[in-house]
């Protein structure tokens, strides 16, 4: 077995333009295909795309793969409360400003589809505001759930100190429980605690994380392909929940293939150091990919019907798409920065104060924050 890096310096810039090309699919899958179902909403912006627009929600667990890949290399050498500091901060401070803000445009301009309280902004200051009896501000917030969840887990083990050391054995023992609940009693508090509808993506970018800091015997490729399966699985598996929603009709094979081509990308992706494009144009195109995916919604959806309350042309449609474009780019160059910067010298600073190291002390030089972005749609890997 080769000598295992333990912290590649190359950056992988090649993640950054799939985040955009993920959140790209679930906008067009917003937009042509689903639209804000829970809202009632009587039209879907751009229906004549549904035949290619529905496969777009596998943007998200393409996403949660990315995840995997990204956390796995920015956890090692930190503590558990070094860990919960750098995704709260990367997190949080971006999804309180665009949480916010679509609660401002949907109070002035939501009209009769959309509504909103102030116990609801209240209630998704926690991210999960189902919990305490609201609905989301958007309905895409529901995949912060499972990411702070993937969070909690991976702050769990580095407490016990078997992440990454023990990678193998997790990702096998959660490939089982994941099958052993959706094969029999198939329980949602199984589910939501498991991450089980999502876990072989997840598992997927663990793995490939193995293989970038130079892991290759059989043992990861076999490990790999088993969980390649299980997010195949677990991607056809949501068809039967989203046919049953929409009365729509999806072919399993191309769900499959999507998954299988998706994956296998993101993992060439890893492979490539360098792309032929400006490293700024690279770098914003990663940034702007959670405000995105945070305002694309409601706050889309909201402006569009305020303009027309009918079929909307395709060319309202495209400018208020590109509209949330810039105010994502707007959200990410002018507040998103100083506010996570912020958010996460305060708590370190606590966490000293409190004798709470966020490293973990080692002979090897201190490494900074590799990732830019919020994990659930980070991506790019560097080391400043």
């Amino acid at each position: 077995m080769p000598e295992i890096k333990d912290r590649p310096d190359a950056r992988v810039p090649v993640l950054d333009l799939l985040r955009v090309a993920a959140v790209g699919a679930v906008v067009l899958y917003h937009y042509g295909f689903w639209g804000p179902a829970a809202h009632g909403v009587p039209q879907i912006a751009m229906p004549f795309l549904a035949p290619v627009a529905q496969y777009g929600f596998l943007g998200v667990p393409v996403f949660f793969a990315i995840s995997g890949f990204v956390i796995a290399y920015s956890a090692g050498d930190r503590t558990p409360v070094g860990f919960a500091i750098a995704r709260f901060s990367r997190i949080y401070p971006t999804f309180l400003i665009c949480m916010t803000l679509t609660c401002v445009v949907t109070l002035v301009l939501g009209g009769a589809h959309f509504s909103v309280s102030f116990g609801q902004w209240l209630a998704n200051l926690f991210i999960a505001a189902p919990v305490f009896g609201e609905p989301y501000m958007d309905d895409a917030y529901w995949s912060l759930v499972i990411e702070v969840m993937f969070y909690v887990w991976v702050a769990a083990f580095l407490a016990l100190r078997i992440f990454p050391q023990r990678i193998d054995t997790i990702i096998v023992a959660w490939i089982a429980i994941t099958f052993a609940n959706e094969l029999t009693i198939d329980a949602p508090i199984f589910e939501k605690l498991f991450i089980a509808d999502d876990s072989g993506f997840f598992a997927v970018g663990l793995l490939i994380y193995e293989h970038y800091r130079g892991r290759r015997e059989a043992r990861l490729y076999g490990l790999m392909s088993l969980a390649l399966g299980t997010a195949a699985f677990q991607a056809v598996h949501k068809l039967e929940r989203l046919g049953v929603h929409l009365h729509a009709n999806f072919d399993p094979r191309i769900v499959v293939a999507i998954c299988i081509v998706s994956l296998g990308i993101v993992f060439l992706a890893t492979r490539i150091k360098q792309v032929p494009l400006p490293a700024g144009l690279v770098m914003a195109a990663g940034g702007i990919t959670y405000p995105l995916y945070l305002l694309h919604l409601q706050l889309g959806y909201t402006i569009l019907l305020a303009a027309t309350p009918e079929q909307p042309p395709v060319l309202l449609t495209t400018t208020v798409i590109a509209g949330v474009v810039l105010l994502a780019w707007f959200v990410w160059r002018v507040l998103e920065r100083p506010a996570h910067g912020w958010t996460r010298d305060r708590l370190t600073m606590l966490a000293t104060r409190l004798g709470w190291p966020s490293r973990v002390r080692s002979a090897g030089v201190r490494q900074a924050d590799p990732t830019h972005g919020d994990p659930l749609t980070q991506a790019s890997v560097a080391k400043r």
